[in-house]
């Protein structure tokens, strides 16, 4: 009975609103945006305004609200939603260490992305995936090598991850001062990187000091200083409440701290699984209740389907369910979805934008940049574009599938390696091909000719890897024991075998190009290689930029932004959140290859360290120029790169950080005079109780181009001498 009069109340509260004339003042943009948000949603019945609270909200005729789904993926080029250009993976875009590259490729993404919401609004295509509401980057840390969606995120670094994660929303949002190209959302607030396989049930627990050192810091920086517009809760619980229904995480930090004026919405699913999966409370009216009051706008799912009845529950009141919705229409304002009949350059883009030329140029210049080489023994690379009989063999040297990584759109215009390398050699050249090896059998490899033709070419470059398919998100994973995430660090076994018996059989040098988007450990074969390439997964240009590289058209340029361990012996549990141990910040062990390490074709010279004062009191900045000059044979991209290091690393503070970096381009024989600024407030530290303090003492100043050790400057990397200064 109850049941029947809330339907019945339900249908006279519709018949008076549609009886009533409707106000459509809130289509006149020249309002403040507040004020177009009230005006809408003040019309609007309970109903309606749950019905705008779920990522797929429905349609108000009487209102001339469309229905509108919020689901959108763009993490490296427009994805799920047909024809795109397909950029580097977002770990890529890290090992570039080029914000304004990482700029320029967000911008032509959602160049892309408003073109093709024009052309899908005309044809009445309102599908998942055709708006413009990315749920992009993801900024969670990449705290562990075997965690499989690191390989969306920007790297380990927190200062790499905020000023890469920074330039791309400034790319995806634009810069305008009204209207937002497209909405950007930092994901998965906040501690969030693995175990894939418990995701939904995991509780995250690090100590303050580590929350705020490091899992904190990119969140900070894209809502307070890019203005991102949206922000996407995790599904794993934080301190023991489910992040989507924190206060502590979604109203003390986010809102009153942080100061967020733009929306929430959960992970898919994650709301419901407050209630099914954490058990944090008993019913899905209970968990959409919790949500709602905590500060998440959106529900990726269909939870907040049940926040009628949550209201006739006394859980939730109607003031709270209103303003929920307002905060979702204020960004529908902001991206112009109302305001049909402004000029505005966002608003008239066409299919000339999608995959244009320039893209398409983007998208190479974006892979040769990503390309790390890791070894390069006697000058092993570049090779000659007329080398007589060279080998391209392994599992992924025909492989389209491998150029994509995960969250990936259509293009027509994949260029595989064996495609980019038989354009770039002479046509006198005898190019053999094959596979040579199953990309990922268990034990062994079909019994054939392959690694004898190593024995027969003046250089064999064996392409080898994962793909997406082997490392990813838990809902993506094939093999179900691994669930996304990796259990080791090394190639799969048969790879491993392939490469050892072309090591054993070679008569030219041994060329190995690694994709991946996570460390790849190489013990055991490393040592028989001759050079090494790191091409992580490089869009869809991947072929051509790889070509380049090997031949000589560019010299690579691209830094680890993530470190190599030898081996997962070297890692502490995967659960463990705690930082100690992890990274290059709190690493004690050798690793294989060190964070921000990458070589080129030339050779660099970086001295004359220059500090305006060694003797820093509080709210004095330091201030830092050094001489950077390329000495070599190739003109070059290096990256420079401030690091501030305790002489004494007590109270769990780091033992080496990343304070300021800076891509420039050096011609061969040309010197620059590179300044850094390090502002006060960046040269404190966090400590045990999670506050920010002066912490007094002396600092050692590095600058190379690496993270400082003994290991980066073996493998090649340069260093000015070190300056030790004084914080008083």
């Amino acid at each position: 009975m109850k049941a029947f009069f809330s339907s019945l109340a339900c249908i006279i509260s519709c018949l008076i609103l549609t009886a009533q004339e409707v106000d459509f003042s809130f289509l006149d943009h020249s309002l403040p945006l507040e004020q177009r948000s009230e005006i809408l949603v003040s019309q609007m019945t309970i109903e309606e305004k749950i019905s705008q609270l779920t990522n797929d909200a429905a349609a108000i005729p009487r209102l001339k609200v469309p229905d509108y789904n919020w689901w959108n993926e763009a993490l490296h080029g427009v994805a799920r939603n047909g024809k795109a250009t397909i950029f580097p993976q977002g770990i890529g875009i890290g090992a570039t260490f080029d914000p304004e590259l990482a700029e320029r490729v967000a911008s032509a993404i959602s160049t892309e992305a408003r073109a093709k919401y024009i052309i899908s609004q005309k044809m009445g295509n309102r599908s998942k995936y055709a708006g413009l509401t990315f749920w992009t980057p993801n900024v969670n840390i990449f705290r562990d090598p075997r965690w499989g969606r690191g390989q969306e995120t920007y790297g380990e670094d927190p200062l790499l991850m905020s000023e890469i994660g920074k330039a791309f929303v400034h790319g995806l949002q634009g810069r305008d001062s009204i209207y937002l190209k497209s909405a950007a959302c930092a994901k998965h607030f906040a501690v969030h990187s693995g175990p894939e396989e418990v995701r939904h049930t995991f509780n995250a627990v690090p100590n303050k000091q580590d929350f705020y050192e490091t899992y904190m810091p990119a969140f900070e920086v894209l809502v307070t200083e890019a203005k991102v517009e949206g922000v996407m809760g995790a599904y794993n619980a934080v301190y023991d409440i489910p992040s989507c229904a924190s206060e502590f995480l979604l109203n003390d930090i986010l809102k009153k701290e942080w100061n967020f004026d733009g929306y929430v919405t959960s992970d898919c699913g994650a709301i419901g699984g407050i209630a099914w999966k954490q058990k944090y409370i008993g019913t899905g009216e209970e968990a959409a209740a919790v949500a709602l009051k905590a500060g998440t706008n959106l529900n990726c799912g269909q939870t907040y389907k049940k926040l009628k009845e949550a209201l006739d529950q006394g859980l939730v009141s109607e003031e709270l369910i209103h303003e929920r919705t307002k905060q979702l229409f204020k960004t529908r304002f902001r991206l112009g979805m109302f305001d049909e009949n402004v000029e505005h350059p966002y608003f008239s883009m066409g299919p000339e934008h999608i995959h244009s030329e320039a893209h398409v140029d983007l998208a190479l210049e974006a892979a040769q940049k990503s390309i790390v080489l890791l070894k390069n023994d006697n000058n092993t690379l570049p090779l000659p574009k007329d080398i007589k009989v060279p080998y391209l063999t392994g599992p992924f040297a025909n492989s389209a599938d491998m150029l994509m990584g995960s969250y990936y759109g259509v293009s027509s215009n994949m260029v595989t390696i064996l495609e980019g390398v038989t354009e770039a050699i002479s046509l006198g050249s005898s190019l053999n091909y094959r596979s040579g090896a199953l990309p990922f059998h268990k034990n062994i490899n079909p019994k054939n000719w392959a690694p004898n033709v190593a024995a027969e070419s003046d250089v064999t470059i064996c392409v080898v890897g994962l793909t997406a398919d082997r490392e990813g998100e838990e809902v993506d994973a094939i093999a179900s024991a691994d669930i996304g995430d990796k259990v080791d660090l090394k190639l799969p076994e048969n790879q491993i075998n392939y490469v050892k018996e072309m090591i054993e059989k070679k008569k030219g040098p041994l060329v190995l190009v690694i994709a991946s988007g996570s460390p790849i450990s190489l013990e055991g074969i490393e040592e028989g290689c001759d050079a090494i390439l790191q091409i992580w997964y490089p869009g869809e240009q991947g072929g051509t930029a790889v070509a380049d590289v090997l031949f000589g058209n560019v010299s690579p340029t691209g830094h680890l932004p993530i470190t190599f361990p030898k081996n997962v012996a070297q890692l502490p549990p995967y659960e463990d959140y705690s930082m100690q141990g992890r990274t290059y910040k709190y690493m004690t062990e050798e690793p294989m290859f060190p964070f921000g390490f990458g070589l080129t074709y030339s050779k660099t010279e970086i001295g004359n360290l220059v500090i305006e004062d060694t003797s820093l009191k509080r709210k004095q900045s330091l201030k830092v120029s050094v001489e950077v000059a390329n000495i070599g044979d190739f003109d070059i991209d290096e990256v420079v790169q401030l690091y501030v290091n305790p002489e004494n690393a007590t109270g769990g503070i780091p033992l080496k950080t990343l304070k300021a970096f800076q891509r420039i381009s050096l011609k061969k024989g040309e010197k620059k005079t590179i300044n850094f600024e390090v502002a006060s407030e960046d040269l404190m530290v966090i400590n045990t109780k999670g506050e920010k303090v002066w912490r007094k003492g002396k600092y050692n100043v590095v600058i190379g181009n690496a993270s400082p050790g003994d290991l980066s400057e073996k493998l090649g990397a340069v260093f000015a001498n070190e300056i030790t200064i004084t914080l008083k």
